[in-house]
């Protein structure tokens, strides 16, 4: 038995086995930064479960299936169409440093992490929409608009500033995760689809603003907590790989302005109406997040507190104005979140950069090429989704009727409501008495008229 296993052992010895080879420090930089912006596109995707309860909490109970419902369509129709047309129109062989022309299905694309991680963002900017237009469009008016963003709009403004020879890159216009790019120009969409669309029934009546207040502020605050612990990821892993001084100092820039801001806007409200507004501190918060997000890489932590400071200040006074002055419906604040504060957010970075700031003496040239970044993107958005609305409505409102806004878009668009809100009543016969409204009601008649016919 001895002599069988020293046999063995040396056959063993003897076979040939595949050779190990030891990773190198770069094979492991770059396993690491792939784990990091993987870990960061998770956190992006987890943003739509705090968007949709933003906009549930913050909208009327009848409407919180569709919400939630848009949400899903946005993450969905986003993906494919950013994988089929907007990748390449965004990131293709630049022509004229205006649009991509090649890239098409990934065609050539080898890094397809990168493709994961920017599709997270063309979704966040489309689903900026949804807030602003709730409770009152159409879901399939919802869904085009949908595609036109993520299709087109979008990835022709990401093109002149992150595709690397885009014209405003070239200018020297900085927007580093996307205060512009992604928020500015969802904000804008946001605008102009709620200008084609109109108040809410009962915001207004006269001169008189009325308040439609949100169902469940909880809920609305857990997502805003989801939309901070997601923004680690929206701005950190826009670094692109795991530098170890470059993304601590980005987190550490996202927390401060975000925390700021929060402060300020609930001091403010205070102030301004002698009472601390939940709604209006919780804003803050994205308020803060959108502010910091264009200058996070390159404004000291100091500074970002600064800039997190002034945006809880604009939020306040952006939907004041939106909402009693100009009359813009916008039930959750999206239009000011992402768009005012946005427009603050990149303009920050040409007074706050410590590379050439106006406060660190960097003179007027970086804020001037801002406000010009700023300016073609608000006249190309607006334009091309008002262009694109106008043909739309040309064939069909987009807008629901007085009757389906009223009964609420949940049982309009779905048939179904997100929540139970009546005692089932079972007559003598023991069938129940629903209003027939629910999807197993609808099955249930189905099956009756089969059995009858």
């Amino acid at each position: 038995m001895f002599k069988k296993s020293i046999l063995l052992f040396i056959i063993f010895l003897s076979i040939s086995s595949t050779a190990y080879a030891a990773p190198t420090s770069e094979s492991l930089q770059l396993s690491v930064n792939l784990v990091w912006v993987m870990v960061a596109a998770f956190l992006v995707f987890f943003m739509h479960a705090g968007f949709a309860m933003v906009e549930t909490g913050f909208t009327r109970a009848k409407n919180s299936l569709n919400i939630l419902m848009k949400n899903f369509i946005t993450i969905s129709v986003a993906a494919i169409l950013f994988y089929i047309l907007g990748y390449a129109l965004m990131f293709g062989t630049s022509l004229g440093k205006i649009i991509g022309i090649d890239g098409f299905l990934l065609n050539g694309v080898e890094d397809i992490s990168f493709f994961v991680f920017q599709a997270m963002f063309v979704a966040t900017c489309a689903t900026i929409i949804s807030g602003a237009v709730a409770e009152r469009m159409k879901l399939s008016s919802y869904v085009f608009i949908v595609v036109a963003m993520t299709a087109v709009i979008y990835p022709i403004v990401g093109h002149w500033i992150w595709q690397g020879d885009g014209w405003l890159t070239t200018l020297g216009f900085s927007d580093f995760a996307g205060s512009t790019v992604v928020h500015l120009t969802g904000a804008v969409g946001a605008l102009t689809a709620v200008l084609f669309l109109g108040p809410r029934l009962g915001k207004y009546t006269g001169k008189k603003v009325n308040v439609i207040p949100g169902h469940n502020v909880p809920i609305g605050a857990l997502g805003i907590f989801i939309l901070w612990l997601g923004w680690f990821g929206f701005n950190g892993g826009s670094t692109l790989a795991a530098d170890p001084q470059l993304v601590p100092m980005v987190i550490g820039t996202t927390l401060l302005s975000t925390s700021a801001a929060l402060v300020s806007s609930a001091l403010y409200t205070k102030l301004r109406f002698k009472r601390v507004d939940a709604s209006l501190s919780l804003n803050g918060v994205l308020a803060g997040l959108v502010g910091i997000t264009a200058g996070c890489a390159e404004i000291s932590l100091g500074g970002s507190v600064l800039v997190g400071v002034i945006s809880g200040l604009v939020l306040v006074e952006g939907i004041r104005l939106l909402d009693t002055k100009l009359r813009i419906d916008d039930p959750v604040g999206a239009i000011t979140v992402h768009g005012i504060c946005g427009i603050w957010g990149t303009l920050a970075v040409g007074l706050f950069s410590t590379s050439n700031g106006l406060f660190y003496g960097g003179g007027i040239s970086q804020l001037m090429i801002q406000l010009i970044g700023v300016l073609a993107v608000v006249a190309w958005t607006m334009g091309a989704m008002g262009t694109f609305l106008y043909i739309v409505t040309r064939f069909s409102s987009i807008r629901v009727s007085e009757e389906e806004e009223i009964a609420g878009l949940d049982f309009a668009e779905h048939g179904s409501n997100a929540y139970e809100l009546k005692e089932v009543i079972l007559t003598d016969d023991s069938e129940p008495i629903t209003g027939k409204l629910a999807f197993a009601d609808r099955l249930n008649n189905l099956s009756s008229a089969e059995e009858k016919g």
